[in-house]
């Protein structure tokens, strides 16, 4: 696992964004906004754009969350963009009631942030593929024409 993103200032905008997201994600999980407090607010992981890919974000936060029966509980957040021209798009958020299930969703943040390789067998598995029906559509193809 990954350890948490080197310290690094965000812009008053940034973080603005970044607790307003926080917010809207309490409210889809049917918390309170107005009542629902976010303690603790950090980035865990930072990767900057390049020319070849974006670049992503993964938030955490830790708060009470207060339900529609006045109910509080400790609720565990993840705020997740992508970083494209400079740009934060946010691209999922979820409130978990655990530290544990917040870590089970950044086992598959981790998976889809990385990069394809031709080392994995599936891709290997697909170019062959693909090669195959190439030359079996090619070979027919000659074989029609030659006999035609």
């Amino acid at each position: 696992m990954r350890a948490q993103a080197p310290q690094r200032q965000y812009s008053e905008r940034v973080l603005r964004q970044v607790r307003l997201d926080s917010g809207r994600a309490l409210v889809r999980a049917n918390f309170c906004l107005e009542t629902s407090e976010i303690i603790n607010l950090r980035c865990v992981d930072d990767r900057c754009e390049t020319d070849r890919q974006f670049g992503n974000q993964l938030w955490y936060f830790e708060g009470i969350g207060v339900g529609e029966h006045g109910r509080r509980q400790n609720i565990h957040g993840v705020v997740e963009y992508s970083v494209q021209f400079g740009i934060q798009e946010l691209v999922e958020d979820g409130i978990f009631d655990s530290g544990n299930e917040r870590e089970r969703f950044r086992s598959i943040y981790n998976r889809e942030v990385n990069t394809p390789s031709w080392r994995q067998p599936a891709h290997r598995l697909l170019l062959a593929g693909v090669i195959a029906v190439t030359a079996l559509m090619l070979f027919y193809l000659l074989v029609r024409n030659l006999l035609a």
